[in-house]
């Protein structure tokens, strides 16, 4: 049985591409959560988790106050929230200030996650024009979970993957296409 309890993963320019590119090839039988933070510069995500679900093999919904995190579903981040997991493992839902020029911010829900899963989680980081999420991915690492990295050379915007791996580096730095099978052989 795999170690692993939960799976992360944060993008913004070029995200929703990478997204369903991934989630289109995950293992339909995965059982941790999938939660997913990406920039979309809209105030709704209902069209993103729409689009998102049109190529998923897994249900997609938008995290919402106090909803329990549920194993086999992708919960995605609110617009103008940064999401955070408590304990309990209910969503919890901060208007507190931008982190790295983002709300939602990467940075923030991969620590919450890797606080709440006890550094049982992997983290992905993908494609992006900004450095979010790769203080985070070092906060995963440090707590002793497992950072995916998406291979700049292979994203839409290399910013993010590339800050990701100067700043944590990567226990599997992978091209988009190889992402998906990296989950599947981990968490199942």
């Amino acid at each position: 049985m795999n170690t692993w309890s939960a799976v992360t993963m944060g993008c913004s320019a070029g995200g929703l591409t990478a997204l369903q590119e991934v989630l289109a090839q995950v293992d339909a039988r995965l059982t941790q959560p999938v939660i997913v933070c990406c920039h979309t510069g809209s105030s709704d995500v209902s069209l993103l988790c729409e689009l998102l679900a049109r190529h998923s093999r897994l249900p997609v919904e938008e995290a919402s106050e106090r909803a329990p995190v549920r194993g086999g579903v992708v919960h995605v981040a609110p617009s103008g929230y940064h999401l955070l997991i408590e304990p309990t493992l209910r969503f919890a839902l901060s208007v507190d200030a931008k982190v790295a020029y983002s709300r939602p911010s990467i940075d923030v829900l991969f620590e919450s996650v890797t606080d709440a899963y006890r550094g049982r989680i992997v983290a992905v980081l993908m494609t992006g024009a900004n450095a979010d999420g790769a203080e985070g991915l070092a906060y995963v690492r440090a707590h002793g979970g497992y950072a995916v990295v998406q291979d700049p050379t292979t994203a839409e915007a290399a910013a993010m993957p590339q800050a990701g791996l100067d700043i944590a580096g990567a226990d599997a730095c992978v091209p988009l296409n190889a992402i998906a099978g990296t989950l599947n052989q981990l968490c199942l």
